[in-house]
């Protein structure tokens, strides 16, 4: 009897997710753990392994479609077998995305739905559509057997027929216009991450007190060092050296001292949750919105190191290639506004965590130095926490130590 796999329970209070992409087609033969779908959850797209071998009888879902938790995906049957519409073939769920810590919720009853196919191109030509924002499910194949060529998806992206395309992971949603008594519109659906990101600050909002506590520090020192070891290191290792590390040694020390910063609270037992490790979030501009992913444990890695993982996690967020593992089990988060311009920012705090800290553009300004007017390198800080459990005493004390560690390069080496 056909099995039909359904979207499982991943954990994290994660109930729906987005098909991407399809990596089998009806008629395929699938190993067992082999990947079958490209499943968009929170902010990570993971794959999803097959939990059987056999012949893939039908796709239950077409690519872009939204899913919940026990919706099927695709049934699985013997070679040759075919899917029985007026019985219900056996229902399961497979393994968990990779990186839940939780067993897969229930089975429940699912029937067959629609017939969708996967469109003939190879790897290639699929990157093309995507880079072109062409659905490859609206395109006639102009190769053998229906196979679409890339010069069948550069006319589809040339025609400019494909308003009303779904779009696909990676390109711009395509939206549809319309007149209001005030004017011409445009109408473009929320992507899923989108709605993810707008659900969480919600949240955040309804449940933290925030408060933002901003401070000022003189980088003139740092950037003086920065720029001795910055060719060093990259000579030496091949890294691209950014300031980001000495900011994440500063606030590893900061928080050592203030503990209350690398907190959550247990709500239901209404007790304060002290990490004794620090995974520093590192907040990620993406093309599709804001992504988190986390640094693990940040006091035992040097600058190097930190460098290299930054980078690398960064570049992956930004192709949506991080695990769900990556995005979780964070204790204090860094948003790194500085480079996009503007004077200072009140971030909104990641949850569960009862702070974030703003790091904002480095700027020369006349100061008083020594007794005179000198030109310094000055930039703002800021917190973000939580004022129910955080008094705003202990934010200016936290923040007074992280300005003194970064304006004075020697003493935050003295504290790794």
């Amino acid at each position: 009897m056909a099995f039909v796999f359904t979207f499982p329970d991943v954990g994290e209070g994660i109930h729906e997710g987005r098909v991407v992409e399809w990596l089998v087609a009806e008629g395929d033969t699938v190993a067992e753990d082999q990947p079958l779908v490209k499943v968009e959850t929170d902010k990570a797209v993971v794959e999803l392994p097959s939990p059987h071998a056999g012949t893939v009888l039908r796709l239950h879902v077409a690519a872009d479609a939204e899913i919940f938790v026990g919706d099927p995906l695709v049934s699985i049957g013997e070679p040759g077998e075919e899917l029985a519409e007026s019985a219900p073939p056996e229902v399961g769920v497979g393994p968990a995305v990779t990186g839940s810590t939780e067993a897969p919720a229930a089975a429940v009853e699912a029937a067959p739905e629609t017939e969708v196919r996967r469109p003939l191109a190879t790897p290639k030509t699929r990157a093309l559509a995507r880079k072109l924002g062409v659905d490859l499910g609206r395109v006639q194949g102009s190769g053998s057997h229906g196979r679409i060529t890339d010069a069948d998806v550069e006319r589809a992206a040339g025609a400019g027929s494909q308003p009303a395309a779904t779009p696909v992971a990676g390109a711009a949603k395509v939206g549809t216009t319309g007149i209001t008594a005030e004017g011409e519109v445009e109408r473009v659906p929320l992507s899923h991450l989108r709605k993810v990101i707008a659900n969480a600050m919600r949240a955040s909002k309804h449940t933290s007190a925030h408060v933002t506590h901003v401070d000022e520090a003189d980088v003139t020192d740092l950037m003086a060092h920065y720029r001795k070891v910055k060719p060093v290191i990259e000579e030496q290792t091949g890294v691209r050296f950014t300031l980001l590390p000495f900011f994440i040694k500063a606030l590893v020390a900061a928080l050592r001292q203030h503990p209350a910063f690398n907190a959550s609270v247990d709500e239901e037992r209404q007790e304060m949750v002290i990490k004794r490790y620090y995974n520093i979030g590192i907040a990620v501009d993406t093309p599709e919105g804001l992504i988190v992913p986390v640094i693990r444990d940040a006091d035992h890695k040097d600058m190097v190191e930190l460098a290299t993982e930054v980078a690398d996690k960064a570049a992956r967020a930004r192709e949506r290639r991080l695990g769900l593992d990556e995005l979780k089990g964070g204790s204090c988060t860094i948003t790194n506004i500085g480079p996009l311009g503007g004077v200072f920012a009140t971030p909104i705090i990641n949850q569960p965590e009862l702070a974030i800290v703003g790091l904002h553009a480095i700027k020369e300004r006349p100061e008083v130095f020594d007794g005179e007017i000198a030109i310094r390198k000055m930039m703002y800080l800021s917190v973000s926490f939580d004022h129910r459990y955080i008094d705003g005493a202990e934010a200016a004390r936290f923040m007074s130590d992280m300005v003194r560690l970064v304006s004075e390069p020697m003493l935050l080496m003295a504290r790794l």
